[in-house]
Parts: C-alpha cells; structure tokens; sequence
C-alpha cells in the first residue's frame, strides 16, 4: 500500500487536527446523508451500521444524528456468509464515495450483507462488503471498473469464498515484481531503447504475438555484454509492496514462483537477494563469448506457458484451483490471471484491467492481502 501512515483519526500533522467520530444509523439512510468529509471506517453486521467520520469543526456531516461512542477496531473481519465481496480501496474515502457506492449496490438488486473496514488510514481506506443477490460476474466487475474511475479508487469483485490467503501464488516479474522492462533497459544501454520499447509496449498490450515480438527483440540485443547484466541486477527497482506481499505470504504458508516472459538470470537474482520467491520460471538468456547471441532458447516463457507452469505446480503441490492466485500486469499475463481463484491485475494495462478478473491501481502490491480477507491488523502480524 502506498505510503503506509499509521497516523490514528484525530491527528492531523498539517494543522488543525480534524474531529474523528462515530455514528449509528441505518446503513439504507446513510445514502441520504447530506454534505461530504473524509470516511475512515464503516462496520455492518444487520441492524445498524456504525459509520466513522473524520471532519473538521464547520464540516459536521448533517441528517446524520448524535455520534455514538468510538468503539475500538475488531481484531479480525467478520466471517464470509455472501456469495459475493466487493472491496473497495480508496486513496481518499469520502462519505460521499460511499453514497456512491451504496447506491450503486442498490441499483443492481445487490443486497448488503455486512460491511467490514479491513484499513482505515488516511491514505488508505479499505471497505469489504459482503453482497447477496443475482449476480454475472463479467459485466458486473465492468460495472464495478466503471464505477472505480468515477470514484478516483479500485472496487474489486470477487467470490466470497475466494477471501482467503491461497496456498500457491504465480506472480509475473517485469512491472509487476520490478518497476522495469528489463529487456528495455538493456536496449537503452545498446542505444535502440525506443525501438525495443515500442515492441514491448504493443506485446504488453496485445497488439503483438508475444513469442515473435520476444524474438525480435532478442535480435536487437545481440552483443550485449554479460558482465553488464550483472552490474544491472542489483539496480532493478522492486515494485511498491511487493517484498511484503512475498514474505506475508510466505508466512501463511503460501508457495510463491515467478513466472516470467523476462530472464531467468534477473529472475534468479531477485530470488537469492531480493525477494522471497520459492520457485522461479523464466526465459534463459543464451551467451557466446561473453556476450547474447540474440538467439532464443525453447521453450519460450509466453503467455500460454506461464498458464501452463502454473497448472503444473498446482497439480505437483496436488492443489485444487481454488487455492490457487495469480499477480501480473500485462497481456501475457492474461491466462494464468483467468486460471484460479483470484487474477489479480497491478497497475494493468488497460486491455488487461478489461480482461483480468481483479485489478488494483491506486496502490502496491500488498494491497491484494486484502483480497485474502486480512485487515491491517493481521497483516502487521505477518510482517
């Protein structure tokens, strides 16, 4: 998660210091409410909601009642009873994203089973709700993507019974594990970044078949010398959240692999220095001389590989799909993110945030542990 404050309601530290409150009321009034100010949690299990407000002294929310007395943050969310969650992650949760919100619900037939707050930070405001009622899932998380741009914050849709932490989890490298290309910055190092850019950059959307594009681009870099890609590995920025993503899910005992359009000789680095990965599946880079050929080795690590090494180490580690994530964000990315319980798309592409069936924007990687059920509480816990 971006910028992990864990300044409490109540201090603010660029000024006036804001009212923090809590209200009881009926969750199908709070549609109703009037004027807007910072949402930091809402809790809802039948009867009333208790609904926590942030405010500053002439910004009281009004035809909302008396606050209720604050009652201190459950150790864990509630149990899953609901078919469906929808948990929204926002970088700035307002009261009136959250009308927004409930309306929405409404306006599709989707009842509200019970609200839980899983982050209720400043910058990170994080509401699951549990949702009753006849639901397809494609064009409702287009809905629910739709609604995201409007809000300025991700909705994520999923399976009830996919909140939970998964015992085996695929994550691709490039932009999704590093915040690079790798293959593009050895070609801004030879001089002819724009062009193998440009190539990644239409793979990576789909406009190109990802196996001739990877051979293209292979053949631009030969020459490249060896002893340059070891000064490049230690250099390669990891992607916000991702270190703690990796070792929470090592903690719940979860298996973790790269699987990579990218090269196994970065890939193996970030795994003996970098990040705890167990398993690493990546293209192999072929020398002469101490330098790239800009020949291939088979089998290419493509889209419908990384779909199929997934598989297989499902079926190794004799899992059922169900128990099964995958974590990426490009266009060969798109098969493994359809293969198991969650596919979760970071910072994707636009075609892949279309395709993918669940897709974060506004923050890091660790803010799919939130897909898995787990408030800030136990996540801490882990880390």
């Amino acid at each position: 998660m971006r910028g992990r404050n864990l300044t409490p309601p109540g201090k603010n530290t660029m000024g006036e210091a804001p009212q923090y409150h809590e209200y009881l009321l009926p969750l199908a009034e709070i549609p109703q409410t009037g004027s807007d100010c910072a949402l930091r949690s809402l809790e809802y299990r039948g009867g009333d909601a208790r609904l926590g407000l942030e405010h500053h002294g002439g910004d009281a929310p009004s035809h909302i009642g008396a606050p209720a007395a604050t009652l201190a943050a459950a150790d864990s969310p509630s149990a899953i009873t609901a078919p469906w969650c929808a948990t929204l992650l926002s970088p700035d949760a307002s009261l009136g994203q959250l009308r927004q919100l409930l309306a929405f619900f409404a306006e599709h037939g989707w009842t509200v089973v019970a609200v839980d707050t899983l982050a209720s930070r400043r910058e990170c405001t994080v509401l699951r709700f549990q949702l009753d009622g006849d639901l397809d899932f494609t064009p409702a998380r287009h809905a629910c993507l739709h609604l995201a741009e409007q809000l300025g914050a991700d909705l994520v849709l999923q399976r009830g019974d996919t909140q939970r932490p998964p015992k085996l989890a695929g994550f691709d490298m490039d932009s999704t594990l590093i915040e690079a290309e790798v293959i593009d910055e050895l070609a801004k190092i030879t001089g002819i970044g724009e062009q193998v850019a440009d190539i990644t950059a239409a793979a990576m959307r789909g406009e190109l078949d990802f196996r001739q594009s990877f051979k293209k681009r292979m053949a631009l870099l030969k020459g490249f010398s060896e002893a340059r890609l070891a000064e490049i590995a230690p250099q390669l920025p990891i992607k916000e959240g991702a270190a703690e993503l990796l070792r929470a899910l090592r903690a719940l005992g979860c298996k973790t692999a790269i699987l990579s359009g990218g090269f196994t000789y970065f890939a193996n680095y970030l795994q003996a220095e970098r990040l705890p990965v167990d398993f690493v599946h990546a293209n192999q880079l072929e020398f002469a001389g101490g330098a790239l050929t800009g020949e291939v080795i088979e089998p290419i690590v493509d889209g419908a590989r990384k779909k199929a090494l997934l598989q297989e180490m499902a079926d190794e580690m004799a899992l059922g799909l169900e128990q099964v994530i995958a974590v990426g964000d490009g266009a060969n990315d798109i098969p493994m993110l359809n293969l198991g319980a969650l596919g979760i798309a970071i910072h994707p592409k636009p075609k892949v945030r279309l395709e993918a069936p669940q897709a974060i924007t506004h923050f890091g990687l660790d803010a799919a542990l939130y897909l898995f059920g787990l408030n800030d509480r136990q996540i801490a816990a882990l880390l």
